[in-house]
């Protein structure tokens, strides 16, 4: 399923809430590094949680975490117009609230 991107491409909705997209100035060969670093860190997360093993947990979560941030969807914004972060925001108490009802008024 693909979810409906801003016009600007800084986020993609969820549910009606703003997630911020993957950083767009990162090489290809950087974006798959990074993704591969995530889907091993999301894999030691579900491992550590079968295993019922807290300290690896939490190293598996900060390893996701490293992972998001070096893609650009969470830690400092990757663009650079000083414009507020809406990460995790509802679509409808965001500047791009007329663009979000736009969608659903297409969908009629």
């Amino acid at each position: 399923m693909k979810y409906p991107v801003t016009p600007d491409g800084r986020y993609f909705v969820v549910k009606g809430k703003l997630w911020r997209a993957t950083n767009p100035n990162l090489s290809e060969a950087e974006r798959n590094t990074y993704v591969k670093n995530l889907m091993d860190a999301r894999r030691a997360v579900k491992q550590a949680k079968a295993d019922d093993d807290e300290a690896l947990l939490k190293a598996a979560r900060e390893q996701v975490n490293k992972a998001k941030i070096a893609l650009g969807e969470r830690g400092p914004v990757w663009w650079s117009d000083n414009q507020k972060d809406f990460n995790r925001y509802l679509a409808k108490n965001t500047p791009y609230k007329k663009w979000y009802n736009s969608l659903n008024d297409n969908l009629c």
